[in-house]
């Protein structure tokens, strides 16, 4: 009684299409597509920006202590 069945679903997206209409639904999911795309470039921009960043310029660790201020 939990669950739904692939019926139950195939109901719900022709209710859909009846609502919205297949050339609403098309511009909704290429506008989403594209977001999706703009995400996955934006997280892979970063995420070489940062791999940059993160190592020093001259290319050796630099090791440190933390001491308490007296």
């Amino acid at each position: 009684m939990g669950s739904l069945s692939i019926w139950h679903w195939l109901i719900v997206l022709v209710i859909i299409m009846l609502v919205f209409g297949t050339k609403k639904l098309r511009n909704i999911g290429s506008d989403l597509g594209g977001a999706v795309k703009g995400f996955k470039e934006g997280v892979k921009e970063g995420a070489s920006d940062k791999v940059a960043g993160d190592a020093p310029a001259s290319g050796k660790t630099i090791d440190v202590e933390a001491r308490e201020k007296s």
